[in-house]
Parts: C-alpha cells; sequence; structure tokens
C-alpha cells in the first residue's frame, strides 16, 4: 500500500476559501497526502478590499533545498497562482529536481478572466508561464488563459464552436500536456468544462447556480489533481469535480454568502472519494 502525495504549489490565504487553504483538505478528504510549497501568505485574499500579503519568494528556495536534502519524492504536483517571473523560474527548477517518470504534473494557469489579465501579470509573466507546458500533465485554465498561452485574441465562449474549442485545446495540448481542461465555459443554462485527453474530446457539463465565485477553481483543480495522481482517468476526474462544485454551489447560495466568501464545501466534504 502507497498513500500518495501531492506538492501544492500555490499562496496561503488565511481567510476566503482560496489556493491552498481550499486545496489541503479537499485534498485530504480525498485519501491523497497534500504537501505545501507556499509561494505568498496572505491574510485574505485580493478580492477583499484590505489584504497583508508576505511574498514567499525568498524563502522559496531554501524550503525547497530541504524538500531535496530529506530525499522527498512526490506522486503529483500541482502548480497554481504565482507572483513574479522568478517564482516561475523557480517552479520550472522544482519541476526538473522533483518529476519523477510517474508523477503528475497538473499546471492552473491563474492568469486571468472574462477576456482579461490579471493586474499583477506583466507580459513577461505571461510569456514565462508558457514555459510550464512542456512539464505538465494536465493543463486547466479558462478560456482567457488559453487565449494567452496560445498568443491569440481573446474570443468568448459564445462566438466558440466544439471545433473551436478542439482547436485550442490541440493547440495546447502540443506544447506539452496531453491532457487538457478548457473550465468554466458559459454555455446557456450550464457550465462546460472541454477535455482534450490524448487526442480524445468530450464535455462534462453541469447546471449553471449562482454566479462566479472567489476560489472555485481552486476547488475544481484540487479535486482533478488528486483524483488524477490516484490514477483516474481525466474526464471521470472532471466530472467528479463539477458534480461537487454544483452541489456545493446550491449550498452556498442559500447561505447568501457574499462572493468574496467562496464556496462553502466544508459541509461537503465527506462526499468526496
Amino acid at each position: 500500500m502507497h498513500q500518495k502525495k501531492l506538492a501544492l504549489v500555490n499562496d496561503v490565504t488565511g481567510y476566503g476559501r482560496c489556493s491552498i487553504a481550499v486545496a489541503l483538505p479537499i485534498v485530504s478528504a480525498l485519501k491523497v497526502q497534500g504537501c505545501i510549497l507556499p509561494t505568498a501568505i496572505l491574510s485574505v485574499h485580493t478580492g477583499f478590499h484590505d489584504y497583508y500579503l508576505d511574498d514567499y519568494t525568498d524563502h522559496m528556495t531554501p524550503y525547497i533545498e530541504s524538500w531535496k536534502k530529506n530525499d522527498l519524492t512526490f506522486d503529483g504536483i500541482s502548480t497554481g497562482f504565482l507572483g513574479s517571473v522568478r517564482q516561475i523560474d523557480m517552479v520550472l527548477d522544482f519541476l526538473r529536481d522533483f518529476k519523477g517518470p510517474d508523477t503528475k504534473v497538473i499546471v492552473d494557469p491563474v492568469m486571468g478572466d472574462n477576456g482579461r489579465i490579471y493586474s499583477s501579470y506583466t507580459q513577461e509573466m505571461c510569456d514565462d508561464m508558457r514555459r510550464l507546458l512542456a512539464d505538465a500533465d494536465v493543463l486547466t485554465p479558462n478560456l482567457t488563459e488559453a487565449c494567452e498561452l496560445l498568443g491569440r485574441p481573446y474570443r468568448p465562449s459564445c462566438d466558440l464552436s466544439d471545433e473551436d474549442f478542439s482547436d485550442m485545446a490541440k493547440a495546447l495540448a502540443d506544447k506539452g500536456p496531453q491532457g487538457v481542461v478548457l473550465t468554466g465555459i458559459h454555455r446557456g443554462s450550464y457550465i462546460g468544462n472541454f477535455i482534450y485527453d490524448h487526442g480524445k474530446t468530450s464535455w462534462v457539463k453541469t447546471k449553471k447556480i449562482g454566479s462566479d465565485r472567489s476560489g472555485t477553481g481552486d476547488v475544481f483543480t484540487a479535486i482533478v489533481s488528486a483524483s488524477v495522481v490516484r490514477g483516474e482517468g481525466l474526464e471521470e476526474a472532471v466530472q467528479k469535480a463539477a458534480d461537487f462544485i454544483c452541489k456545493v454551489m446550491e449550498y452556498t447560495e442559500t447561505l447568501d454568502l457574499p462572493h468574496n466568501a467562496g464556496l462553502a464545501f466544508e459541509e461537503y466534504l465527506t462526499t468526496l472519494q
């Protein structure tokens, strides 16, 4: 028996249900050991009007060196928000040092949404983010991020056909990851995720509930990452993530929480398996 270990490369946020604060309990519920590599420490996420941020960049190298000296190995590595070109370079080095022949690398390129790149991202950072694709096994961009990674102008989902999604996903797969999930695609009354898995395409769709909430993508990527590391198929992993988010979103809406409070997933953690 071997319990899987998943390295989580992301920021740690004290309040707001996002990043590692979301990923760690979800990964644990899926019976995978989560091992955190912080990129920053925040009091609350940046969707609040005031936040304290401690950039962890200067601490990442000695932190990683300690892992190396302790001969740690991982079955999976999941990367999220990165705050600078220097951090992207560090993650590339980390992948070269820790990615073994059976290690699954899941890259969530947290760069922007709704046709806009986040204000913290420079063009140099966007260009450098593309370098992560060569080491990725699974990539989970939204449409904004997919267009940026491909150097294409953004087009909303209503203007895209299945052939367009397939073309985008294949173009991303040609850069490295053989599993690509184009996430959060709004189509009428449902939210869709378009999957390209070793040349085969499929959709996972769930009904649209409420509106966008902070940390939803972190919940999605955590479930997909842990499931893939456990050996489940990509479509199965995406279906599990989509169903869980749909169920949690319904419950969260009944609580009338502000959007920056994220998803009230705690009530349903025991349903993950």
